[in-house]
């Protein structure tokens, strides 16, 4: 009977430290960075986290990304990080791609999806295997985000600033043409509405000819965009604002070779772009933040992967900046850009994220 007793102990033992196990492998972190049983994460060392940054396919915009991650990794003491982009534009195979980052240890992601529309169900899958997850460069289609946070470029702003930069260029009238990215892509159809609002605002004394859309896949795509778009219109072009890097450079290479009278205003800072806006062929650019999305990403993902912050509003937005580069600050952009980084990282500290 003793025998019998105590036997019956152990079972129930066992059968309760079996539960507690399922129920403690069950729990992932949610979206504020806690568990699903609502304790506080367990706080581990930086050097437990291993960040992986995700592009949606190989671009120049990313290169950045891939040339920062080394500092990152040894400003905040992270056990291992690394860029790929080798998803070729193709959501399935980006998610089988994040799915062999995870199965490699990789436990902290940065990604630009490659669907505006379908990226939020990958943020959630890979949240809820207890991964940091963070929209970088852009941010999912419509108002919800389910990422811990997305940091990017307001680029509605960024090409509304773009749009004022060439109208001004322009003389306040005449005829712009916008050239940009994929159509389909949601970051596209703000740079459209930026510049559309521009371009409004002139009450009807700039006229936007055309919106040239989905010529951003390569330099090829670009440069024929653009010398058809020059072969059909070109003599009634006063503006060219391209909101989309290889068209941006494809134009600019365009405009110079003809001795065209045709204001340019681009995006980034390739090389061509910086050298055309020293010799006057280029009247602008609106830079961007790359840099600062890789570095200040990279460490808000190392806080909350590793327990010691939590994000105060999960989603949230955050505009990594974007700077308009004319002839005369063309020498000090980078500079107003870096204090840009710092701001990013102050502001995640104090107001992003709660830190214990």
């Amino acid at each position: 009977m003793k025998r019998s007793f105590a036997r019956r102990a152990q079972l129930i033992a066992g059968v309760a430290v079996l539960v507690m196990t399922a129920v403690a492998g069950c729990s992932t972190r949610g979206a504020s960075g806690t568990t699903g049983t609502g304790d506080a994460p367990k706080k581990s060392s930086p050097s437990t986290v291993r960040v992986a940054l995700v592009p949606g396919g190989a671009h120049p915009y990313f290169q950045p990304w891939k040339a920062t991650m080394s500092k990152a990794k040894a400003d905040f003491g992270l056990g291992a990080v690394t860029f790929n982009e080798t998803a070729e534009w193709d959501q399935a195979k980006q998610n089988n791609l994040l799915t062999s980052l995870a199965a490699q240890g990789y436990n902290a992601f940065g990604i630009f999806g490659v669907s505006p529309t379908d990226i939020n169900s990958t943020f959630s899958d890979l949240k809820s295997k207890g991964f940091a997850v963070a929209s970088l460069g852009s941010c999912p289609a419509g108002g919800a985000d389910k990422a811990d946070f997305c940091l990017s470029t307001d680029v509605e702003l960024a090409a509304y600033r773009a749009a004022q930069a060439d109208i001004k260029a322009m003389g306040g009238h005449g005829t712009l043409v916008h050239l940009t990215g994929n159509n389909v892509d949601s970051n596209t159809q703000r740079r459209i509405a930026g510049v559309k609002k521009a371009v409004a605002e002139t009450n009807g004394q700039v006229k936007l000819l055309t919106t040239v859309t989905d010529i951003d896949t390569d330099v090829q795509t670009a440069q024929k965009a653009v010398s058809d778009l020059l072969t059909a219109h070109g003599s009634a072009i006063n503006g060219i604002v391209s909101t989309a890097y290889n068209p941006a450079v494809a134009a600019a290479a365009a405009v110079k070779r003809g001795n065209l009278p045709i204001k340019i205003v681009a995006i980034d800072d390739d090389p061509k772009i910086l050298a055309g806006i020293g010799d006057g062929s280029v009247a602008a650019t609106v830079t961007q933040n790359p840099v600062g999305q890789a570095y200040v990403g990279s460490w808000a993902l190392t806080q909350i992967q590793s327990g010691a912050c939590q994000v105060r509003t999960p989603g949230v937005v955050v505009d990594s900046g974007s700077f308009v580069v004319t002839r005369g600050s063309v020498a000090t952009y980078d500079q107003e850009r870096q204090a840009k980084t710092k701001e990013l990282l102050s502001s995640f500290k104090s107001t992003v994220l709660s830190c214990s």
